[in-house]
């Protein structure tokens, strides 16, 4: 029986075992794309696996989660927001967001309040508590930044961003699709 580690277990196959030739091999069969590389999906699904398991690790350092993170962030651009807002931001269904804004108030970092306007409607807002979680998720996001961006010259990261929105029109059929 062979060990192993956490790491290996959750590595893409071709890095955790299989060779470069092979691991071409096996897709060029399966689904050919130029050149005999795997397809593009199969790359950015791999390699946004790897990233956001590392960052949900550095995050929970600090008692944090990528949820919390993309909530916040969305707080601190607008201080106060409806639910509905806030899920469409952040990119996650309105129950999920639920489970996560329910946590978040039991822990103190944030207010929930029914808007006046429409009762129907619930308000979010920062705590000073949320603000100070904030504040050291920031730190940790911010370091988590400058590792991904090692030996990477601001040409490459700026080309990289370039590539990130062509793929993200073409996959919209959205000439003006945000950049990333």
């Amino acid at each position: 029986m062979v060990a192993v580690t956490r790491d290996a277990a959750w590595a893409p196959r071709s890095d955790a075992r299989m060779s470069g030739a092979r691991h071409k091999m096996r897709y060029s069969r399966a689904m050919p794309a130029a050149g005999g590389e795997p397809p593009i999906p199969k790359v950015l699904w791999g390699t946004v696996s790897v990233v956001a398991r590392a960052f949900d690790d550095a995050l929970a350092t600090v008692g944090g989660s990528r949820a919390m993170w993309f909530i916040f962030l969305s707080l601190k651009a607008r201080p106060v927001a409806n639910q509905r807002e806030l899920a469409a931001e952040v990119g996650i269904q309105g129950a999920t967001l639920t489970h996560h804004l329910t946590a978040m108030e039991q822990a103190g970092l944030i207010n929930r309040r029914r808007d006046p306007a429409n009762r129907r409607v619930h308000l979010v807002e920062l705590t000073p508590a949320g603000e100070a979680t904030f504040l050291k998720l920031r730190e940790v996001a911010l370091a988590f930044d400058r590792k991904l961006r090692e030996g990477i010259p601001d040409d490459d990261i700026r080309h990289l961003r370039q590539t990130l929105a062509r793929l993200q029109a073409n996959a919209t059929d959205d000439p003006a699709a945000p950049t990333p």
